[in-house]
């Protein structure tokens, strides 16, 4: 379907900002890395495609779209209301089929910047509705409410949603309780709260980050409020920064074989059937192998699912992810022994003399990437590796230090986790 739906009114632009060019009408020749259309100049527009013809507002060299005057084959309603102001979705104008292509495209570039060639498999696309995850901001509303939502484009300012295409139902259904829960939060001017907000196999867990501490921190009343607001939810858990603030019930997440009792703050993948494929890739890739070792494992999204194959030593810097995984480890039958270690493998990679038992490497860093380790990876003796990555420079800079110890990039798996979004996942499995 077509849309006529138009970008929303542009932020009043500060001082410094003010408008450079008359409006200009151009053709949109391709989409860049934030997912604004690029034409010729460059002059980048949010919410244009390649192909379509535009009119632009004044201004320098980025511009708002005053009028689509000849819109793409592609372009597609969007399905959120809040779409063009929530800056949280870059990409729903876009037909699926062409935006992925275009997040797989991108991946292969970044790839060849690297001069690292190699098999693409079918990308896997996360459908909407998946989100088990949420990063939501809070501001002050009227008569001690509060907005709660996601950053509007371009600004501090939050968009206060009713409604979430990309979240699961039960948070959708939530929202409500959440803006609820966020009204005590604002006793000190300087709190900016994200409620980050994740589903559980036994209820929605919440930890607020972004209160005011310096003044004290909440009130025994404004905790109290808190509380009480989150049993009305009935949320599992509420902790601020980690901290606890009200308890049910422990969140529990199934993964692989085990069930792990969730630290407060603890990484997650955001999206059920992606952790599902991406684990599914690793096992595979993983076959055969005598010892492994699971770097940056977090709370075992991947060790379980490992320890199917071979014993798995596994390794990440939050102490409180190794102690989730060591638990449950009772909880998981079948699996052929894990030992868990709480190492900062930044600053202390596992050494190529470490690795001398151990024969493939799963490694699943966070966006800085893993430079140090993989080093340490192509130095040792190990025969495979998969690396997972939500970042495809640093992965790439990666592959390129362990290609050149000896490694050839086999195939890798496209992973569009962030629905509607500009960025993209991958898992790359890599042999001597």
């Amino acid at each position: 379907m077509r849309s006529s739906r138009r970008p929303s009114r542009p932020q009043r632009r500060p001082q410094s900002e003010a408008p450079s060019g008359p409006a200009l009408e151009v053709v949109i020749e391709s989409v860049g890395g934030e997912g604004d259309g690029i034409a010729a100049g460059p002059i980048f527009a949010p919410f244009t495609l390649p192909g379509e013809r535009v009119r632009l507002a004044p201004g320098g060299e980025r511009r708002d779209v005053e009028q689509i005057l000849q819109a793409s084959a592609e372009r597609v309603v969007p399905p959120c209301p809040h779409f063009g102001v929530c800056g949280g979705c870059a990409l729903q104008h876009w037909e699926h089929d062409a935006y992925l292509a275009w997040k797989v495209d991108r991946l292969r570039r970044t790839l060849a910047r690297e001069r690292i060639e190699t098999e693409f498999l079918p990308a896997v696309a996360a459908p909407p509705a998946s989100r088990r995850r949420l990063a939501l901001h809070a501001r002050p509303g009227g008569r001690g409410a509060a907005r709660l939502g996601f950053k509007a484009r371009k600004s501090w300012d939050v968009v206060d949603i009713e409604v979430c295409p990309i979240a699961d139902p039960a948070l959708q259904a939530a929202l409500p309780a959440l803006r609820a829960l966020a009204a005590p939060l604002f006793e000190h001017a300087k709190s900016a709260p994200t409620l980050h907000v994740t589903l559980t196999a036994t209820g929605i867990d919440v930890d607020i980050t972004g209160v005011e501490r310096k003044s004290g921190g909440l009130s025994a009343d404004a905790r109290m409020r808190l509380a009480e607001i989150a049993a009305q939810g009935d949320f599992a858990r509420v902790t601020l920064d980690g901290e606890p603030a009200y308890l049910v019930r422990q969140p529990m997440v199934r993964l692989g074989p085990a069930t792990v009792a969730l630290p407060a703050g603890a990484f997650l993948q955001a999206v059920p059937a992606a952790e599902a494929a991406m684990a599914a890739l690793a096992v595979e890739a993983c076959a055969g192998a005598d010892r492994i070792a699971d770097l940056y494992c977090g709370v075992g999204t991947f060790t379980f699912r490992l320890a199917g194959v071979a014993p798995v030593l596994a390794c990440d810097s939050s102490a409180p992810a190794i102690h989730a995984l060591n638990a449950a480890v009772s909880t998981a039958p079948g699996v052929k022994g894990i030992v868990g270690e709480h190492r900062d493998l930044a600053r202390r990679p596992v050494l190529a003399e470490e690795l001398k038992r151990i024969d493939t490497v799963v490694f699943d860093p966070p966006r800085a990437g893993a430079a140090e380790q993989s080093a340490e990876i192509a130095r040792s003796k190990v025969a495979r590796a998969v690396g997972v990555s939500c970042n495809p420079a640093t992965f790439a800079r990666d592959a390129r230090i362990l290609i050149d110890g000896g490694f050839t990039l086999d195939r890798l798996l496209p992973v569009d986790q962030f629905l509607w979004s500009p960025h993209i996942e991958l898992v790359g499995v890599f042999s001597r």
